[in-house]
């Protein structure tokens, strides 16, 4: 997530701390023996990891407590369930010692392996669910006690199952350990958790299904599948970093809206971005960055009342498992399975259109929330002391430099190698092409917090052989003030979101004195941040938006934020946005302001796309998407998040038509995409006035070195300026291709309007680019 330096405070607030996992249906809480009895799973068998019958008790009752939604008083009821006994064709069990590695789920000559680690667990219990095989509705649990002398290699737990079905199996852990808070363990034995690594993660199938709202995840694998075909003529579009153009999206926003046109079963879903293929080659983009696909809890708001529990979360900041892609984005309610498939088609549909896929991770925080109101799924309750930061004088307190409640620590060795897993995981299986790394500053800290100088894991990221070809882009800070903009540590790989581009570009276009050498400073490569080693201009990632914040229209309509749909008395997102309404707050008539808005919006999509640098645009930017001057949607499902294709429609043929037209010129004209900084020879800056702090006007010319320069110049003054044109090169003349003051379509013309004269009166508020032909 865009987490800006100056609203840690306030980013506190962004994500809610949920309550136990063990909640009814109806928001009440259970401290039930086993939590199975939240899965409708009644039959539970027990078998040691060293009893080969396989044969064992059932449970006669089970007690549970139930407390209302609300927090009134709990009310304690025992239930007494009727025991249910195995059938006489229920299978025996045959179990073996199983071996450490791989950690997951593998098949094995004797069977089916599991592996966990947990250092300071002291009991482990396999849980499987077989719904298959035991012939019922709900699937009946079975459980595996493991023995620590011959189920437990060094930190690792692991046992073997002879003959259990290869697919369609649900699996999770029971983990008991030492109770000692204040030493950093939350074992609970009665939670059922999510193997870390689950290849697949099961759960509800549809997304924002509001009667399964309190559904559990298990992990869940598949060994009876076919290889995916990739196909014979399938190769990787492997586009140099200099020549990528960024596309920020989010999957389910992307086609959710009914004005998509897709059929209902394939409405935000992977499927639905191949169907909108077409649209992004239109555009002429070559990467899209997708918001996480890790599997994640969309009514994580919902569990206990909060302020924020009537949204949904749309972003998919709060990772259940990393390696998991999100089932509810499967078509159709298809489940973990389809959904692994059905990302991979989507992969390469993208690859057979010649765009790259690059992976918004977050490997930050998880989505166990604090200890105010965890919820536990996975990592707490295995092993909480190794997975997070703690503040271990304080309580073994959980430290919070992601803003969302724990901190993983991710330069631990098994976490660190948990990352590095997933990463690779997501290449070889996936095939994907790059990641994005959310607040990727805490992954430069210490097991206690402190500023790592060369984290391992930021390293090995680097330096790993299977993560080579990837793009490894850094969000280079975190909640918790370590803002590393240009000192990322990067072993001349690791590229930056560079929020100085950001920050110095909207001061500039919106008119703020004293911008100018700013200004010029980003869109010439930033070499203040980045010329250093051998990094070069493509490892600066430059925006004006992204997703969290305004939008590119909210930017130039709204001088404050307007989130009171959120919740939260408008306390939440950032109060800082360095944006300018055009002189009315908000949704007008007035064809003036109407009139600058159309123009900032082209003068930062223009400012943006010739920069040297690696260009990053937000999804809905193309027709002017606006979210009502929220700038902090992570939590609607709505309208206000996805894509609406009948404003694109509407505005084909004037604003999209420019944004796609800047595209393409940016793409076939190598002076914006330089791997080099710019040198003496390479820019000319038509300037005398850079000390003068009222100047608000920059004109420049990028030299090619075949004599086709291009001439760019910003108007950011609330006045007309006779700018002086130089002389084009030897044997050329200028062309005009762009004047944003201009209507569509002469604000852009491709071939150029010939008769430039030696000065042009440029507009207020206005840019206007010079090709020299």
């Amino acid at each position: 997530m865009l987490r800006t330096p100056h609203w840690y405070d306030s980013h506190v607030a962004k994500f809610p701390l949920f309550a136990s996992p063990f909640s009814s249906h109806n928001g009440s809480s259970c401290t039930v023996a086993s939590p199975v009895l939240d899965m409708g799973l009644k039959l539970i068998k027990q078998v040691s990891g060293s009893n080969q019958q396989g044969i064992a008790k059932t449970r006669d009752c089970v007690k549970h407590r139930t407390a209302n939604a609300y927090g009134q008083r709990a009310q304690e009821r025992v239930l007494e369930d009727e025991a249910l006994q195995m059938s006489e064709t229920s299978p025996s069990w045959k179990t073996f010692p199983g071996q450490a590695f791989p950690l997951g789920v593998s098949e094995v000559d004797s069977g089916t392996n599991f592996a966990i680690f947990s250092q300071h667990a002291t009991a482990v219990t396999l849980c499987l669910s077989l719904p298959e095989r035991l012939g019922r509705v709900d699937g009946g649990m079975m459980e595996f006690s493991l023995d620590r002398n011959e189920n437990k290699t060094g930190d690792i737990w692991h046992i073997c199952i002879k003959d259990l079905p290869r697919s369609n199996v649900l699996y999770g852990y029971r983990m008991d350990g030492p109770r000692g808070w204040h030493e950093g363990h939350r074992f609970d034995s009665r939670v059922v958790l999510i193997d870390p690594y689950a290849k697949l993660v099961d759960g509800r199938r549809f997304f924002g299904d509001s009667s399964k709202k309190f559904s559990k995840f298990l992990g869940t694998y598949d060994f009876d599948s076919l290889p995916f075909a990739w196909g014979d003529n399938y190769k990787l579009p492997n586009i140099p970093e200099k020549d990528l153009v960024i596309y920020e999206m989010n999957v389910r926003a992307f086609t959710a809206s009914e004005s998509s046109g897709l059929d209902p079963d394939i409405r935000g879903s992977y499927l639905g971005v191949i169907e909108k293929i077409p649209h992004l080659q239109e555009l002429g983009i070559n990467a899209v960055e997708l918001l996480p696909v890790f599997e994640f809890d969309e009514f994580e708001f919902q569990r206990r009342p909060n302020p924020r529990d009537h949204m949904i979360n749309t972003w998919g900041y709060s990772t259940i498992n990393f390696f998991a892609p999100m089932s509810r984005y499967a078509s159709d309610g298809g489940g973990p399975l389809k959904a692994s498939q059905e990302f991979k088609q989507m992969v390469k549909a993208l690859h057979g259109a010649g765009i790259e896929v690059i992976l918004d991770v977050v490997y930050n925080h998880t989505n166990e929330a604090d200890d105010a109101n965890p919820y536990t799924t996975s990592f707490r309750g295995i092993d909480n002391k190794v997975y997070y930061m703690l503040d271990l004088n304080n309580n073994g307190q959980l430290l919070n430099f992601s803003g969302c409640g724990n901190t993983l620590n991710c330069n631990h060795p098994v976490v660190m190698e948990l990352i590095i897993d997933s990463l690779r995981h997501w290449v070889t299986e996936y095939h994907v092409d790059g990641f994005r790394f959310d607040l990727a500053s805490v992954l430069c800290r210490g097991s206690d917090g402190s500023p790592l100088s060369a984290p391992p894991v930021i390293r090995a990221i680097a330096k790993d052989s299977i993560l080579s070809r990837c793009k490894i882009i850094s969000e280079p800070w975190d909640c918790g003030g370590l803002y590393l903009v240009g000192r990322f540590p990067n072993w001349d790989r690791w590229a930056e979101w560079n929020g100085k581009y950001r920050d110095d570009l909207r001061r500039f276009i919106k008119g703020d004195s004293g911008m100018k050498g700013s200004f010029a400073t980003r869109v010439s490569g930033s070499a203040d941040l980045y010329k250093v080693n051998k990094r070069k201009p493509y490892h600066s990632v430059n925006f004006v938006v992204a997703h969290d914040g305004f939008t590119l229209y909210d930017l130039v309509s709204y001088n404050f934020k307007h989130n009171d749909a959120n919740g939260e008395g408008g306390n939440d997102g950032s109060s800082d946005n360095l944006s300018w309404n055009c002189g009315y707050e908000g949704e007008t008539d007035d064809s003036t302001v109407k009139a600058i808005r159309s123009r900032q919006m082209k003068n930062f999509h223009l400012a943006l796309m010739i920069s040297q640098g690696t260009p990053m645009m937000l999804m809905g930017d193309e027709y002017g998407h606006s979210r009502n001057g929220n700038n902090n949607s992570y939590g609607h499902d709505t309208a206000i998040n996805h894509f609406q294709w009948g404003l694109l429609e509407a505005r084909n043929s004037n604003h999209f038509r420019f944004f796609k037209e800047v595209i393409k010129f940016r793409r076939t004209h190598r002076v914006f995409g330089r791997d080099t900084f710019l040198e003496k020879n390479d820019v000319t800056w038509h300037e005398d006035n850079w000390h003068n702090y009222e100047s608000k006007f920059l004109a420049f010319t990028f030299h090619d070195n075949n004599g086709g320069d291009v001439y760019m110049a910003f108007n950011a003054h609330d006045y007309f300026i006779k700018v002086p044109i130089p002389a084009a090169p030897v044997k050329r003349r200028w062309f005009r291709v762009v004047d944003t003051n201009l209507e569509s379509p002469n604000d852009f013309v491709l071939d150029g309007v010939p008769g430039i004269k030696s000065t042009y009166n440029m507009a207020p508020y206005s840019s206007i680019l010079l090709e020299a032909k």
